[in-house]
């Protein structure tokens, strides 16, 4: 045990440990009573009758306290934005537990890495729980950015289809529904959203602009701009929708050959980014003392480009210049 943790650790990790399998119960029985008395609830609420008094629902409406609070702010709001555009089931509150659960493994994790020394132990676990912390945030802009590509690379269909619709006389709003019941997912729930913004009193051009900012697209902000014009001057709607269709079209069959001709670059950047990292984690976890050093305060002089900091910095930096230079709009 000693060659692993030092002993004057023990109890903080313990500590730690134990503070982690709290949070993960806390989080799994909350889930499972949430999901337990949902539905009785809404029932119970549509029939007439008084809510029933559900087990732990003094918790429940706390939670609930909590995340409108947290949502009032504004990085409340740019979550709850972001939770809707990776079409995540959860709340502000929840996603921040979340955070601060992945934040805390990060630490512990980290303590584990940098067990050589006191240091080591220190820094690694700052830079743990601070890089965990962001997981969620990663997952969430990788769900927004592939359910946007998806929304993209199916709106030109759906554009032909609606001009399709129209001309077979059917309203712009019954257009709108017919493509929520038949196109694919995630262009039927985005319309159906609007369809049902629509029922419930909204204007058109509202419920439009929500979808934009749920799914922001330079090509689905020229459709809308093209209805909300021909709503205002008038004009052959079915027409205007079959040229930006076709615009759209070429837009994305472009953008699948550039991302064709630059995956080789952004390959590159994941690989010269990863390694360094990976070796570093490795070379801890099965050689400890042969990485201490890097983590001690009296380094000589030209050891000091080598710091894990300055390491780290030019690693991001190179990243960042690499996928700059791939990054080409169309």
């Amino acid at each position: 045990m000693d060659r692993f943790l030092a002993p004057d650790m023990l109890p903080i990790t313990l500590a730690g440990a134990g503070l982690v399998l709290l949070l993960i119960a806390m989080v799994v029985l909350l889930a499972r009573g949430r999901s337990n008395s949902e539905v009785a609830v809404r029932l119970s609420e549509f029939a007439g009758r008084g809510v029933p008094a559900q087990p732990g629902a003094g918790t429940r409406q706390t939670l609930e306290q909590i995340d409108r609070v947290v949502t009032q702010s504004r990085q409340g709001g740019n979550i709850q934005r972001d939770l809707a555009r990776a079409d995540v089931k959860l709340t502000v509150a929840e996603f921040v537990g979340i955070k601060l659960l992945c934040a805390l493994l990060g630490i512990g994790l980290g303590v584990f890495i940098g067990r050589a020394s006191l240091a080591a132990m220190f820094a690694s676990g700052l830079a743990g729980g601070v890089l965990f912390s962001f997981l969620p945030n990663l997952y969430l802009n990788f769900r927004a950015r592939q359910r946007i590509k998806a929304f993209n690379d199916q709106l030109g269909d759906t554009i032909t289809m609606m001009a399709n619709a129209l001309r077979g006389g059917y309203s712009f709003l019954q257009t709108l529904d017919m493509v929520s019941r038949e196109a694919p997912a995630p262009m039927s729930s985005e319309f159906r959203r609007v369809v049902q913004e629509v029922g419930l009193g909204r204007s058109t051009e509202e419920a439009l602009q929500n979808l934009l900012r749920r799914m922001p697209s330079d090509d689905l902000d020229l459709l809308i701009t093209a209805v909300n014009i021909q709503m205002e001057v008038g004009g052959n709607l079915a027409q205007i929708l079959d040229t930006i269709g076709h615009t759209i079209r070429e837009r994305v069959r472009i953008k699948g050959e550039i991302q064709t001709l630059t995956a080789q670059g952004r390959i590159s950047a994941w690989v010269i980014t990863g390694l360094p990292v990976g070796l570093a984690i490795f070379i801890s976890m099965v050689n400890p003392d042969y990485m201490a050093p890097l983590f001690t305060l009296g380094m000589p002089p030209e050891a000091w480009c080598c710091l894990p900091v300055t390491g780290a910095v030019m690693i991001v930096i190179g990243y960042f210049v690499i996928m700059r230079i791939i990054d080409i709009d169309v």
